[in-house]
């Protein structure tokens, strides 16, 4: 895998690093004495369980080095994947002034092609999207009116879909609009960020289809809905992010949904920091597939092996950011083992 890898990364990434990053990297995110919270009881209910693993074999990831809307859809195309009734398209709005979120005009076909609504929930921090006529606005500003219709699916509330079996959850809190929705395009900005080290996949769905007191929710491990987001077991929290994503799969069901990371402008930093730090990275490619778990592994692989990607490792690191991957494959929600088919050659 490791050649496969290699063999790719000579083709697409470039070895400069860019202008270093200026900022510090930050701590393991757990917060001040008078900000934590109650560990939750030692008599915890088993990690959710209802499904067997999809199959041993390894999931299929493609890939490009094409950073471009035809490029996009043509990865997408090698998905083979049909939406059956309305689409929604998850991104993230980005937070102003500068934040490095997927441009309108590199995933407006893609949008098109599904016929989707591009969808999102209102933050739970504050900034320029914590409030609804803010966050239209900022849709608009970012260009996603002038492609899609746009949603904010917790313009009206919330709903809470149950599940069972939960270590950290036992349910998921999702914005009221979600369940007009049979099928979801979850298209992410693959990045780190502070408080999970990386941010995919996973993290598109299990904070960004949260409602704003779901995101509380997960953040705190299950431990409350409003409030700080910060939580002192940055493990536990983790958890609850896997956990998450496994109960929305479970009520949309897997084959509902599809996964596409695009690799590019790779800073520390979330789309939710208005002021990112500049990548050390070169822009490296998009991948698709039908696993979130696989996709994201799949990702943190290819900057394993990027020139520059020292301060990027570092916050995954600092942020305990594999953790993440290996419990939700612990619980089925995907596995780890892929097979990278590189659609350029």
């Amino acid at each position: 895998m490791k050649k496969l890898f290699q063999s790719i990364l000579s083709l697409v990434v470039l070895f400069a690093p860019l202008t270093a990053c200026t900022s510090e990297e930050p701590s393991a995110a757990v917060p001040s004495d008078d900000e934590a919270e109650t560990e939750p009881a030692e008599n915890e209910p088993a990690a959710p369980a209802q499904s067997e693993p999809d199959t041993q074999e390894n999931s299929t990831v493609y890939f490009t080095s094409d950073i471009s809307a035809e490029g996009l859809v043509r990865l997408f195309n090698r998905l083979e994947w049909q939406p059956q009734g309305k689409t929604a398209v998850k991104v993230s709005t980005g937070e102003p002034p500068a934040s490095n979120y997927l441009r309108a005009e590199l995933i407006g076909d893609l949008v098109q092609t599904v016929g989707g609504t591009i969808v999102e929930c209102n933050t739970a921090y504050g900034g320029s999207r914590s409030e609804s006529a803010m966050h239209k606005q900022v849709a608009k500003d970012h260009g996603f009116t002038s492609i899609a219709d746009f949603d904010l699916m917790d313009e009206e509330g919330e709903v809470e879909w149950p599940f069972e079996g939960g270590k950290r959850l036992n349910r998921i809190i999702v914005g009221s609009h979600a369940e007009n929705y049979t099928d979801w395009l979850i298209l992410s900005h693959f990045k780190g960020h502070a408080m999970a080290g990386f941010g995919g996949a996973i993290k598109n769905v299990g904070i960004g289809i949260s409602s704003a007191s779901g995101k509380v929710y997960v953040h705190s491990a299950g431990t409350r809905t409003s409030g700080s987001i910060w939580y002192s077991d940055q493990d536990a929290w983790l958890e609850a992010l896997a956990e998450m994503v496994y109960g929305f799969r479970e009520h949309v069901g897997k084959e509902h949904i599809v996964y596409v990371n695009v690799m590019n402008r790779l800073s520390v930093d979330c789309d939710c920091d208005g002021n990112p730090a500049e990548p050390d990275i070169h822009d490296i490619g998009i991948l698709a597939s039908t696993d979130p778990v696989a996709l994201d592994q799949a990702c943190v692989d290819l900057i394993e092996q990027a020139k520059g990607n020292e301060s990027f490792l570092r916050r995954i690191e600092a942020q305990h950011g594999m953790h993440t991957l290996e419990y939700a494959e612990e619980i089925h929600l995907g596995t780890r083992s892929y097979d990278l088919v590189n659609i350029d050659e």
